[in-house]
């Protein structure tokens, strides 16, 4: 149970980290991490604040799995530690399978930079993240 935790935590913080650096200006990959239809226009602008957002989200993320193997010590009940991991996975596996147009496995518009990005790494790592998440739930002793 460890090792995965620990892989979510790392990436959840990478991502956590990457998000930050675009809220504060950063341009690197940004370009490529958002959805565009098929004349190559963004389909959403996240503000700063949005990947603000975010960024705090994942962070908590990479916290929560700290804490569910201990290393961060904190007195949650275990049903909730539960509950979030599943809800964690759940999460990631509504992206993976997308909106059906734009985003995750079964998207219409794939030959775009994000299309194609999203179908290698993106949808890839949101079910990398649910495999371990699911891993880390079934193996706690939680419930």
């Amino acid at each position: 149970m460890i090792i995965p935790a620990l892989i979510n935590s790392i990436v959840f913080l990478i991502l956590s980290g990457l998000h930050f650096y675009w809220a504060l200006g950063g341009k690197i990959a940004f370009a490529e991490a958002i959805p565009k239809n098929s004349s190559g226009e963004r389909v959403f602008n996240p503000s700063k604040f949005q990947s603000l957002l975010v960024g705090l989200g994942l962070l908590i993320f990479s916290w929560f799995y700290l804490v569910k193997i201990g290393f961060v010590p904190i007195d949650i009940p275990l049903k909730v530690l539960s509950i979030t991991g599943w809800f964690i996975a759940a999460v990631f596996l509504l992206r993976a399978v997308g909106d059906f147009r734009y985003v995750g496995f079964f998207k219409k518009i794939k030959n775009t930079d994000f299309g194609r990005q999203d179908t290698r790494y993106y949808s890839p790592l949101c079910i990398l993240l649910v495999g371990n998440a699911a891993l880390v739930e079934l193996i706690s002793p939680n419930i």
